[in-house]
């Protein structure tokens, strides 16, 4: 992930060293290009367009796509199944998250009768922006695909179609997730949804059973269209909210207040709060803080739409409270900013966290009421963090 954002930190760490140069914060920009076992994704942007849904009854096009085991695969690869389920879905809907168990229940059961579920991703990284990440610790990247893969457990193919869409616009899924199902013939025979209640433990994939054993009978299928619920497909033309998005962000007001050690105990505290907070405490000379922190600037975009806040804390000098202040601008950190007002630099220590021995940078994710749920000295591992975030109990991955 590092690599992604390699640019953007290197400006940030020649500012911190006392350069004029300056940073972007949107990460955005970086082109998307990762290699993984000799494939390398390069998202293309396509002209907007019509995307019809394939019929039941027509043939299933053919695809060559690229899988989170780094092989490429082929849908005549599966020619021993009787039976193929091909799943539209991606990382970061929550839809799609709430039926990835009912997925690896479902290949689980049926995997001795002929049946193989395979999993695609048709978004684009291109049309995906931060504030659709709410739900998630990972985008929809191909280079973060095996992590979501082995995360998860998924016992079943799981391929990547975010370059140009070729296999999801020979298809046409309206949203993750979104079911084919082959018969013997490669010929469509169901497309719709898994089931009809997304939460979790509500449903067992009944309508993808019910279709499957109705092929596997030899019989019709039932009802072999249905409508089907998610997140709409982020094709590569949906990037008219981008420019927007980075605007509002870029717009906010920067400040920087100062705290003394009462105000760190408080916000450390979250008495009475109702957001999970993440404190990080830094300072414009430390290299490492400069380098890491745009990232903690991704999480409020993130996150921030829901019971989720970022503030930061400045240990500078108070007499360097204008170099805190140009680098936040230069970053553009429109959150709570504060810069530790007190002499005694082990005051602020003491105030975040007494576990805390001193060294920069220090994170700490604090629930209401002060209840610590992550602590961290030196650099974050944002997965790590990303996921102490979402699944925590004020958070989660679904509705």
């Amino acid at each position: 992930m590092i690599s992604r954002f390699f640019p953007l930190l290197l400006s940030l760490l020649i500012y911190a060293c006392g350069s004029d140069a300056t940073p972007t914060t949107e990460a955005t920009v970086v082109e998307h290009t990762e290699e993984v076992a000799g494939f390398r994704a390069n998202p293309q942007a396509l002209e907007k367009r019509e995307v019809p849904t394939i019929a039941v009854g027509e043939k299933a096009p053919d695809f060559e796509l690229p899988g989170s085991d780094g092989e490429m695969h082929r849908l005549a690869d599966y020619s021993d199944a009787e039976i193929i389920v091909l799943a539209f879905t991606s990382n970061h809907c929550p839809t799609a998250q709430a039926y990835e168990q009912r997925l690896i229940d479902f290949q689980r059961d049926y995997q001795d009768k002929g049946v193989q579920l395979i999993a695609i991703s048709p978004n684009s990284p291109l049309g995906l922006l931060y504030e659709e990440l709410g739900y998630t610790d990972l985008n929809d990247d191909y280079d973060v695909m095996e992590e979501r893969a082995e995360y998860a457990g998924f016992n079943f193919p799981y391929l990547y179609d975010g370059d140009d869409h070729r296999t999801s616009l020979a298809y046409g899924p309206v949203a993750t997730p979104h079911l084919f199902i082959l018969d013997q013939e490669r010929v469509v025979r169901y497309t719709g949804r898994i089931d009809r209640s997304e939460k979790p433990g509500s449903a067992h994939a009944e309508d993808l059973r019910a279709a499957t054993d109705a092929l596997l009978a030899g019989n019709p299928v039932p009802e072999p269209t249905t409508k089907t619920f998610g997140c709409s497909t982020k094709w590569s033309w949906k990037t008219e909210y981008n420019e927007q998005a980075r605007e509002t962000w870029e717009a906010r007001p920067v400040t920087l207040e100062t705290a003394d050690v009462a105000k760190i105990k408080e916000l450390v505290a979250n008495e009475g709060g109702d957001k999970l907070r993440l404190i990080n405490v830094w300072a414009t000379w430390c290299g490492p803080c400069v380098l890491e922190y745009p990232e903690f600037l991704v999480l409020q975009r993130m996150y921030g739409a829901r019971d989720f806040e970022f503030i930061s804390v400045s240990a500078d000098k108070p007499a360097a409270e204008e170099r805190a202040l140009a680098f936040l601008e230069k970053v553009h950190s429109g959150v709570p900013n504060y810069l530790f007002a007190g002499k005694d630099i082990y005051e602020l220590v003491e105030a975040i966290d007494p576990d805390w021995n001193g060294a920069l940078p220090y994170t700490l994710l604090v629930a209401p009421d002060g209840e610590v749920v992550y602590r961290h000295q030196a650099e974050v591992d944002f997965l790590e963090l990303k996921r102490a975030i979402v699944e925590h109990e004020m958070m989660g991955r679904v509705y």
